[in-house]
């Protein structure tokens, strides 16, 4: 019996399966309305904030350029080879081997056809959609006023008409090869192009077609040429950045010969296109590449090695001056104020006399160090969360501006189970603590200012919640129409328990500071107790809460739960009865990521701090917008230069930049997380531009209140950066600057792990409140020092130069203060060294008197830390001041205070208090008084046998009573050091314990017997 279909194709044979098909429309809706539900979200979270405009125009912009790149690549490439096809030779002789591959190209001639274009035409449009802000850049750019030194250009055409040209001639060019390539291609396959021994034989159609597309890219090639010549400005290839002499007097202009070169070779082949003959165009395209040899390579090495080496330092000197005078303009370095500091380095008495603001303000707590014990005081429950660094902020405190040392108490989930607790139970933290910078409790605790839950202090009523946060969690889901609140706020025996704390503690919180009166807060809480802490007695009552502002889209509808369940991928979203009407869905939550959404041009800063303004607590955010376009300004990696011994970020990508400015002050707000822009360098071209982009979303600086100006600060990142511009362009002259003989560097952090060596970090900059200078005033500023820049066994750690950014913006509202910003570069004498931070922190380490002290420290299960050590200009020299932490190396740990170590000169202090050791230092009257003047953690001995007070919470600090205490008779060094033993052990498991009565006075009998060491040694 004969099969039917024996003789049939295999496709009709194998008919595709009605469950694969509908496999494969069930995916590709699935991906399909994935796709829409990003892109449904996307819209939904930009129009909740206020910015959709923002979203609306990128997509356009990405899409308009997505249309252009494809068109323009899959167009020109279609014709090329549709025409090569269409005018191929009738009659063509083909080779056996061709004929068999122009077979097997045949049935998929169609296809490829249209496929090879749209798939070429899909990757240059993915291309070109990345450049869509270069595109829009060009479109709203204006004059800068400003022009390059060697073209005479306005320095907008560099930032932003060269980058886009550039682009433009480098995407033709790129099209152009290729469609030459598939001409050519599809030409040789039917016959257009043959071989026939040493013939070459090509028909009129493929030679026309051929020689007029490459005429195009000679045309292209001179043109990309012609404007590598301006490129040259801002080109890092050689010694420094810019043009230099050999560029100007070799290489640019050899670019301008190349490019007549090569359009005289376009010429040579237009003429081909009608006559046939490629002697002409081939003999100049190879005198094009010779050329370019010997143009391109030849001559710039030969001016180089000939005419720029024996004489260098002479005829790169005017290029050198360009290089200066740019790059100190680009990185806003140029209005440098520079002053001579002849500091001094014998400590006088009473050398402190005209700095008592500045000594009164230092800073002896460490932001760095510090959170563990903001931990162990103030997190209160397990589910709130200290950041490991805290900020440096300021306040004005009954009439004084106070330097402080603030975090958020944010939410902490990492320990939640269950879908419900993580995403409608747990939502927010609650409150800021900050602590006094210069202050500290008899037992070495921070003294806070604002503290406890529910907050309280000396910063007035504020919104404590915080729905914005750097540790929130991915998303929560919060308010809506509930009959019972199911947000916990906190802890219903926090408040008795912050009391309790702070009458153990005294110093640690301001005895005068009260609980907010009820109604404080934007919203009501409402206590509840769930039903197994009723059958437990009733003792864990929670305060709850309902969001009640408009921080995230709502999810009003079936539609809208669904888009969030897939985007999230949780379809308790969907299902879950707890989300009612009203509920709104709270993501892209950290207030960076919520700037960089809705300011995607800005670079942002690497440390946003958190203030308390106008009654709520915001997240202050500085913006930069930088290139590498700018015309002889030394081109940097930003991100290399912003890393140091506290921000030991690995970004793998470098992020070249030669121009920088601080355009945007933005703010979020920690409650609803609002958004604001404000425009800080109006002036800024960069700036300028963005705003004819996104028209709306800046707001000027005239709408800042004077609360949030207070807050403002002078940016870090910004500041690394121009400090290591500084390093060496501080030097103007340009014979010096070529001799690097003055170059200086941000000395290593001698506190770090890794101190020394190659692969050790910068020390930090430090926020103080100072005075840069002999007849300064003292201002909040932000500060770094210089030692040579020097490596090896031969460097010296010496003082070099002090810089200081003024970072007070004043308090009127919408008035920036004039000074703010200021630079103030203090240059130290050559002649008499001041030791810097390495050489200080060496002297502390081997002191034998504070070696001795520090190893005291050091018995038992204790761990001593050095903290940050500052450098103040202060008494006509530098004073060096480090904090002194001592923490138990097991149980419950946290840093506390216990020591201040000070130099001036060569010499060393080493005391409890700060004041205690200026006094020290300075003949025992430094003419000031510091922050921590009141404090008095030392015990005196008592006389007449009476023993110590036991309480240990006086405000005096007087604290022996307990095993061990001192006597008014002398006591053995063996009786000392055993009962220095005891009150370790005594204090170690206090901490422990978190018995902080206990704690304090065995630590008070521990400074006891450590006076009464010293004495019976």
């Amino acid at each position: 019996m004969t099969d039917q279909n024996a003789g049939a194709p295999a496709a009709t044979r194998r008919r595709i399966s009605p469950l694969a098909i509908t496999v494969v429309l069930v995916v590709l809706l699935i991906l399909g309305f994935l796709a829409v539900a990003s892109v449904f979200a996307e819209v939904l979270w930009y129009r909740q904030i206020g910015y959709l405009p923002v979203l609306t125009t990128q997509w356009i912009a990405a899409g308009v350029m997505f249309l252009i790149g494809f068109a323009g690549m899959a167009v020109p490439l279609f014709f090329a080879i549709d025409v090569a096809y269409r005018k191929r030779p009738v009659y063509a002789r083909l080779t056996a081997q061709l004929d068999r591959y122009q077979e097997l190209f045949e049935p998929l001639r169609r296809l490829v056809k249209w496929a090879l274009p749209a798939v070429f035409g899909l990757f240059a449009g993915i291309s070109t959609a990345t450049q869509w802000q270069r595109a829009l850049l060009w479109l709203n750019s204006a004059p800068t006023g400003e022009t390059d030194p060697q073209f005479g250009f306005d320095v907008s055409f560099y930032l932003f008409d060269l980058p886009m040209l550039q682009g433009i001639v480098g995407f033709a060019s790129a099209v152009t090869l290729i469609a030459l390539i598939a001409g050519v291609a599809t030409s040789y396959l039917y016959g257009g192009i043959s071989f026939s021994g040493r013939d070459v034989r090509v028909s009129k159609a493929t030679r026309i077609q051929a020689a007029v597309i490459a005429t195009l890219y000679l045309v292209l090639q001179a043109g990309s040429l012609w404007l590598d010549q301006y490129a040259s400005l801002a080109d890092n290839g050689g010694r420094w950045t810019g043009a230099l002499f050999q560029d100007v007097h070799a290489v640019i202009p050899g670019k301008q010969i190349l490019a007549g070169i090569a359009l005289i070779v376009a010429v040579l082949f237009l003429i081909t296109a009608f006559t046939g003959k490629w002697r002409l165009p081939v003999i100049g395209t190879a005198l094009f590449l010779v050329s370019s040899i010997v143009l391109g390579m030849g001559y710039p090495w030969a001016v180089q090695q000939f005419q720029v080496g024996p004489d260098e330092k002479s005829l790169e000197a005017e290029y050198i001056e360009r290089n200066i005078e740019a790059t100190r303009a680009a990185y806003g370095i140029e209005n440098v104020e520079v002053e001579r500091y002849d500091a001094v380095t014998d400590a006088e008495p009473g050398a402190l006399r005209n700095d008592a603001v500045t000594t009164a303000n230092i800073r002896i707590i460490d932001p760095e160090i510090v959170s563990p014990t903001f931990a162990q005081l103030e997190q209160i429950r397990q589910y709130y969360k200290f950041p490991t660094t805290l900020s440096v902020d300021r306040y004005e405190i009954e009439g004084q501006v106070e330097d402080t040392v603030s975090a958020i108490r944010d939410i902490d989930i990492s320990d939640q189970d269950g879908w419900y607790n993580r995403t409608l139970v747990y939502t927010h933290g609650y409150g800021l603590v900050a602590a006094f910078g210069n202050q500290r409790s008899p037992g070495g605790e921070p003294v806070f200012l604002e503290n406890g839950i529910p907050t309280s202090g000396k910063l007035g009523k504020f919104e404590p919640r915080v729905y914005f946060g750097m540790n929130s969690p991915e998303y929560s889901i919060v308010g809506g129409e509930r009959d019972r609140a199911i947000e916990l706020d906190f802890p219903a025996d926090a408040e008795s328990a912050a009391e309790a704390s702070a009458e153990d503690e005294e110093g640690a919180a301001p005895a005068e500071a009260e609980a907010p009166a009820e109604g404080e807060t934007a919203q009501e809480t409402e206590v509840v107790e769930t039903e197994e802490e009723e059958s437990a007695g009733g003792g864990g009552r929670q305060n709850m809460t309902t969001f009640s502002g408009e921080g995230g889209p709502e999810l009003g509808n079936l539609f809208t739960k669904l888009i969030y369940a897939l985007k999230f991928q949780d379809m308790e979203v969907l299902l879950s009865g707890a989300v009612v009407d009203g509920s709104q869905i709270l993501y892209d939550r950290h207030p960076v990521d919520r700037v960089q959404k809705v300011a995607p041009y800005l670079t942002v800063d690497g440390a946003p701090y958190a203030s308390v303004v106008d009654g709520r607590i915001v997240w202050i955010i500085d913006g930069y917008t930088t290139s590498a376009d700018y015309p002889y300004s030394e081109v940097t990696d930003m991100n290399a230069l912003t890393v140091d011994a506290d921000n030991e970020r690995t970004d793998p990508l470098s992020k070249p930049v030669n121009y920088i400015r601080n355009s945007v002050k933005a703010t979020v707000d920690a409650y609803d997380g609002s958004v604001k822009l404000y425009a800080w360098d109006a002036e800024d071209p960069l700036l300028k531009a963005w705003g004819n982009i996104f028209p709306g979303t800046l707001e000027s600086v005239s709408e800042m209140s004077g609360d949030l100006l207070a807050h403002v600060r002078y940016p870090s990142d910004l500041f690394k950066v121009q400090r290591a511009m500084l390093g060496e362009y501080h030097v103007t002259d340009a014979d010096a600057f070529y001799s690097a003989e003055d170059r200086w560097r941000t000395p290593n952090d001698p506190v770090s792990s890794a101190g020394a060596g190659a692969q050790a970090l910068a020390q930090p900059p430090y926020y103080l409140t100072l005075a840069a200078g002999a007849d300064a005033e003292p201002n909040f500023s932000i500060y770094s020092t210089y030692i040579p820049d020097q490596q090896g066994e031969g460097s010296r750690d010496i003082l070099t130069g002090y810089l200081a950014a003024n970072s007070n913006a004043g308090s009127q509202a919408g008035e920036v203060s004039e000074e703010y910003g200021t630079l103030k570069l203090l240059t130290l004498p050559k002649g008499d060294p001041i030791p810097g931070p390495g050489q200080v922190q060496n002297s502390f380490t081997t002191d034998s008197e504070v070696s001795r002290l520090l190893n005291i420290l050091r018995q038992g299960e204790s761990q001593v830390i050095s903290g940050n050590l500052l450098t103040l200009p202060v008494g006509g020299g530098l004073l060096y001041v480090q904090p002194v932490y001592v923490k138990a190396s097991s149980g419950t740990s946290f840093p506390i205070l216990q020591k201040v170590l000070v130099a001036f000169g060569d010499q060393i202090a080493f005391e409890d208090t700060l004041d205690a050791a200026l006094d020290a230092l300075f003949g025992g009257n430094s003419g000031a008084s510091a922050g921590d003047g009141g404090t008095t953690p030392t015990t005196e001995d008592p006389v007449d046998g009476e023993t110590g007070d036991d309480t240990g919470s006086e405000d005096t600090g007087d604290a022996t009573g307990g095993t061990g205490g001192s006597t008014g008779g002398a006591v053995s060094l063996d009786d000392a050091l055993r009962d220095m033993q005891q009150a370790i052990r005594d204090r170690d498991q206090a901490m422990q314990d978190g018995d902080w009565t206990a704690f304090g006075e065995a630590d008070a009998r521990l400074r006891t017997a450590l006076e009464e060491a010293l004495a019976a040694e």
